[in-house]
């Protein structure tokens, strides 16, 4: 009599065991994916907090790089006006010659010595001769001098202080090889000036 009422709860029992292992194996596919949501949510936030960092210190980049940009155009650009012609309708080298003439007068009151000067007229490669519709005059001086260390720096201070806007280009200097205390000097300076 028991093997019969075994028999009768036997497929109760099986399908019950079976169940009961589905639900196991089901339960801890079901543990592991969690486990893995969690850690995965975990990872998302750390991930998303160095992101915010970094996103922060980009746009602080980006301000401190805005800064230096508009620092070094506000120090490029100069407050000096252009040399203006008193008569107008003459061509660029009498334009250009009262500018030239006032650079000339830096150099002998600083006592420097001219060897040599060559000229060029609206250079084309020049901006302000290509681009502002033909407003301006321009020259290049390419200027070979000699000159002791305290005249050529009291010249660069007058220079500095000239009251139009020219753009000194390239200045290369070298120690004369019988005296040290002389310098020779290429100076290429661009001179300005309104039509």
């Amino acid at each position: 009599m028991n093997t019969e009422k075994l028999k009768l709860y036997m497929v109760p029992i099986c399908i019950t065991v079976a169940s009961l292992a589905i639900l196991l194996g089901v339960g801890q596919k079901v543990f592991v994916s969690v486990q893995d949501i969690i850690n995965t949510h975990s990872q998302i936030e750390t991930k998303t907090g160095q992101l915010k960092e970094k996103t922060d210190k980009l746009e602080k980049y980006k301000k401190q790089a805005k800064e230096l940009a508009k620092q070094e155009s506000e120090s490029k650009t100069s407050d000096k006006p252009f040399y203006k012609a008193i008569d107008s309708g003459m061509d660029t080298e009498a334009v250009i010659a009262g500018e030239f003439s006032e650079i000339l007068e830096l150099v002998r009151a600083n006592k420097i010595k001219v060897r040599s000067i060559k000229y060029d007229y609206n250079p084309q490669d020049d901006n302000f001769v290509k681009g502002a519709g033909a407003q301006y005059n321009a020259a290049r001086l390419n200027m070979e001098m000699i000159s002791t260390y305290s005249s050529y720096d009291s010249f660069l201070r007058e220079l500095y202080k000239h009251e139009h806007f020219l753009d000194i280009q390239s200045v290369e200097i070298v120690p004369y090889k019988k005296n040290k205390k002389i310098l020779l000097i290429n100076f290429k300076l661009k001179l300005y000036s309104k039509k």
